[in-house]
């Protein structure tokens, strides 16, 4: 087990950015929540969207006088297939899990509660993420509220593996789902929330990069910065289509002879044992074109130079077959640059079909809208300055910090039987009741 530290954040500095409504909430239910001790827990401390997001969320929860952690416990060698199944499964993917393997996925979790145990570690509130470390519902070390946070598109999910799990996320008081389509029929809606994840714009990440600076990593990376250039910035994963993507490209370059493509990820996730299998078949189906550029090394390739292919591409595709939210896809909006996004999952909650992006079901029409973005300039520009200003609305980082006290609120409004009313992303849920 490991504690996560972070890089210390002001809400103030987000002021600019974000309405007056949201900070003014968000100041509210922090004078009724100071001191209030929140851990958050994940399988891994770097790499994907959980760990980027609690990167942000967890020094603006301090900021505003919450007591909060962030432990990350990653797989060990026999559990880290496991796992990544575990998020196969929840995707749709056929399949099943044998006794001996559920035996050392409740172990690993027994093992890690043990530890939070045995290091004294307590919370009020325990934020548990993904299904990874969901069975530790039943070996924390206290009575405290416990709250699951599930960042999986589970719109159509194997439906053994969902049978198997659910006593598990029956047992917490709250599940947090990125869109309504995802919570399983036989979850008590009471204890439900339904918000997005969001981007920090102050991270490295998502920064404003100086024109002759992304020029220069860009020449410096082996790209031509004269050239059309559309870009795939995620994990290695299945569920990405990075071979979909190859194909669009294939045929989007008829028309666009010219057209260049980078694929960019990184390979520090721990809980993603998959991804070097994934990135040795893309690299074999790029099949040596000199246009097409793949970069997986975090040496070379970091957040600055993510920032750089997103704010620089003439197009940001994002060809997921599912998709939890796809923080990439906010990224890119967030820069202006128009996005090509899979018609699946929390694309659909980010892209409004022709105007803030396009969505799509198959390569030859993600490359008829690449082509289009391409060679209509006014439509590219009109689209990507929609994309940013609904990022602004609505996928920023303080709004999911507001979120996420208004869900705090409600677990202590609860004990006095008060009802709390919280707002969710643009509607308003009650999420208590009196008893």
């Amino acid at each position: 087990m490991q504690e996560v530290l972070t890089k210390g954040r002001q809400l103030r500095d987000y002021s600019s950015l974000v309405s007056e409504g949201i900070l003014s909430e968000i100041e509210r239910l922090a004078d009724e929540l100071k001191g209030l001790r929140v851990v958050h827990i994940n399988a891994t401390p770097q790499g994907g969207g959980v760990a980027e997001i609690l990167n942000s969320l967890i020094p603006l929860l301090r900021n505003v006088g919450i007591d909060a952690e962030w432990y990350a416990i990653p797989p060990d060698e026999s559990s880290a297939a496991i796992t990544k199944s575990l998020h196969h499964f929840l995707q749709g993917k056929s399949g099943y899990l044998t006794s001996e393997q559920m035996d050392i996925y409740l172990m690993h979790n027994q093992k890690a509660a043990l530890e939070l145990k045995n290091r004294s570690i307590a919370a009020d509130v325990w934020v548990i993420h993904d299904p990874q470390v969901l069975p530790l519902v039943d070996f924390l070390p206290d009575a405290a509220k416990t709250v699951w946070n599930c960042h999986i598109d589970t719109t159509q999910p194997n439906e053994l593996i969902r049978d198997i799990l659910m006593p598990f996320i029956n047992r917490y008081e709250r599940v947090i789902f990125t869109r309504k389509q995802y919570v399983p029929e036989e979850l008590n809606r009471d204890k439900v929330y339904i918000f997005a994840p969001a981007i920090d714009p102050l991270s490295p990440k998502n920064l404003s990069l100086p024109s002759v600076v992304a020029r220069q990593i860009l020449i410096e990376l082996g790209i031509d910065p004269a050239r059309p250039l559309i870009t795939q910035a995620s994990r290695f994963d299945r569920w990405k289509d990075p071979w979909g993507v190859i194909d669009a490209y294939r045929i989007a370059k008829r028309s666009i002879p010219n057209l260049q493509l980078v694929l960019v990820g990184d390979l520090t996730a721990q809980d993603d044992p998959d991804a070097q299998d994934v990135l040795c078949s893309v690299r074999e189906y790029a099949g040596g074109d000199p246009d097409i550029h793949i970069f997986s090394d975090r040496s070379i390739v970091a957040e600055r130079e993510v920032n750089t292919f997103q704010a620089a591409s003439d197009v940001i595709v994002q060809k997921s077959i599912r998709e939890g939210f796809g923080l990439t896809v906010a990224e890119a909006m967030w820069k202006g640059t128009p996005v090509v996004g899979g018609d699946c999952g929390g694309i659909r909650l980010q892209i409004r079909d022709g105007e803030t992006g396009f969505l799509v079901s198959n390569p030859e029409d993600c490359a008829a809208k690449v082509v289009s973005l391409l060679e209509d300039h006014d439509l590219a520009r009109k689209i990507g300055e929609a994309g940013r200003e609904s990022v602004r609305h609505n996928f920023l980082i303080p709004r999911l910090l507001r979120d996420h006290l208004s869900l705090y609120a409600s677990l202590v409004a609860e004990e006095s039987h008060i009802v709390a009313k919280v707002p969710v992303h643009g509607e308003e849920k009650v999420a208590a009741t009196a008893s």
